[in-house]
């Protein structure tokens, strides 16, 4: 079987929990075609850098798959015609990657940066430091 990452986006207006829901129900697609979800990533509700359908947000939502083509087929037929998915993309990868994806690397790390006044961060300023 071969390896592919899919993302859709959710409408803002359906509730995370519904989010869930929905990525249950397209897991089973995958598997009643003989496929698996490896692993299931909710990045969470963000800005969409253009308005789709009347929507200024959406739900992220990633699947890494072991399946065969028919059930990616399947897949995407399903996410054509549910009315609260915006939009969706499917990948084949080489090999699937067990650790977090960059979003939610991403997500993790914003603990770390520094909150605060001056002196913590890069200067913004164009020129040269004047001394004395």
């Amino acid at each position: 079987m071969a390896f592919y990452e899919s993302v859709f986006i959710a409408r803002q207006d359906i509730s995370a929990s519904q989010v869930e829901q929905l990525g249950d129900e397209l897991a089973q697609v995958v598997q009643d075609q003989g496929g698996a979800v490896a692993k299931r990533e909710y990045w969470g509700l963000k800005n969409l850098a253009y308005r789709m359908k009347k929507n200024r947000k959406g739900h992220y939502v990633l699947f890494s798959l072991e399946a065969p083509a028919a059930a990616v087929a399947e897949l995407e037929r399903v996410m054509r015609y549910n009315e609260d998915i915006l939009r969706y993309l499917t990948i084949r990868v080489p090999e699937l990657d067990p650790e977090p994806s960059a979003m939610m690397q991403n997500k993790h790390g914003r603990d770390d940066r520094g909150r605060g006044g001056r002196g913590d961060g890069p200067r913004r300023d164009r020129g040269p430091r004047r001394e004395g």
